[in-house]
Parts: C-alpha cells; structure tokens; sequence
C-alpha cells in the first residue's frame, strides 16, 4: 500500500475553509481519508467539541509540548497557539491514510519542509466584500474582531502562492467537488497507482 499523502488547506478567516473540510468527510466512509484534529489554546466557540473539533489545551500545556516537540507545526494566531500532533499524523501516513490539516499558511509552510509528499490547497473567497459578510453572519466574533481579521486578510492572501491548488470558494458546491477532484487526481498520480497495484502491473508486463 502507498505512503498516505498529507493535504494542508490554508484560507483567510471566513473563506469557508471549515465548513467545506466538514463536508468533504460529512458520511464519507473512506477509510483512507481524515482530519488532524489541533491542538489550540484558544477558548471554544458555541458548538465546538473538545477532540472534535479541537484538543483544547491551557498555554502552559501546549508550551510544554511544544518544548519536547511533540508538534509537527505550530503557529500564534489572533494570541491564540495552535499545533498538529507529530506522532499521531506520522502513524496514519505510514498506514497509507490520507491526513487533511486544517492550518495558516504559516504552519503550511513547515509542513512543506518536514513531511513529503504533501499537497498544499488553498482556499480564496470570491471578494473582501463576501469574506466581510461571511464574518459578520457567523457571529462569531465581535465588530473588532471582524475589523481586525479583515485587515489581516490581504496579507494572508498574499501567500496563496506557495500553494499546489486554489480553490476559489464562490459556490459552496463548486468548491467542494474542487476539493474532493484534487485528493482523486493525486490517488491516480503514477507512483501512488503503482504502489497501491504493483501485482497488477507486474502480471500486465509479463510476456505471454
């Protein structure tokens, strides 16, 4: 079986980026195919499930973790420090399962140095104008908070060019079957194909 294939999808606040990876698994019984969850000291949101959504951990905690090096990446963002277990992503990538990391574009840029192969996806409103009401509609946060993210927003869409796709997320729909064409395209790359049906390939190459 193939080495499973690690996805980073990186997108400003609001572009969606959560909801489609929710979708994407929502009864998906593809036993190859999950999610990392994070490990985050920032406080739960309404609805949020601790190992759910996130391990949600105290700032000394996560510190101390991250002294011993227990994450693969971490990064501060909005004050708030997030982490992606190492041990745990590495145990499902030898298994041949592939690992969807929902993270910044600054923890997608170490997974890029630490862990190959890899596919970097990032995720692109089709406006500031929409990123704007996609914040405000969730209510999630308050009118300073908004402000602060949409002024961050243009300097995080900066980095969509380190990116192996983008996924401009106007229709939900559209953006979703985008998702879910680029994890089926990489699992029909050469290399993959040939791991996952190396006797097949054999019997076809034997002469009569």
């Amino acid at each position: 079986m193939a080495r499973g294939t690690l996805y980073t999808i990186s997108a400003p606040s609001g572009a969606g980026k959560t909801s489609l990876v929710n979708a994407l698994l929502e009864g998906n019984h593809d036993p190859l195919l999950c999610v990392s969850v994070s490990h985050t000291t920032r406080a739960h949101r309404p609805g949020e499930v601790d190992g759910v959504n996130y391990h949600f951990v105290s700032r000394e905690t996560f510190l101390e973790m991250q002294q011993a090096q227990a994450f693969l990446e971490s990064a501060e963002v909005f004050g708030n420090l997030y982490g992606t277990s190492r041990n745990w992503v590495q145990t499902q990538l030898d298994k041949g399962i592939d690992v969807i990391l929902e993270i910044d574009w600054q923890g997608a840029a170490q997974v890029r140095e630490r862990i190959a192969p890899n596919k970097s996806i990032y995720i692109l409103p089709p406006s500031l104008e929409c990123l704007r009401e996609r914040l405000t509609n969730r209510a999630q946060d308050d009118e300073e908070t908004i402000n602060r993210r949409m002024r961050e927003a243009t300097a995080e869409i900066s980095h969509y060019d380190a990116a192996d796709y983008l996924v401009i997320n106007d229709n939900f729909d559209s953006a979703l079957q985008d998702l879910k064409a680029i994890i089926r395209a990489s699992r029909l790359e050469r290399q993959q194909q040939y791991q996952n049906n190396t006797s097949l390939l054999q019997a076809l190459l034997e002469k009569a």
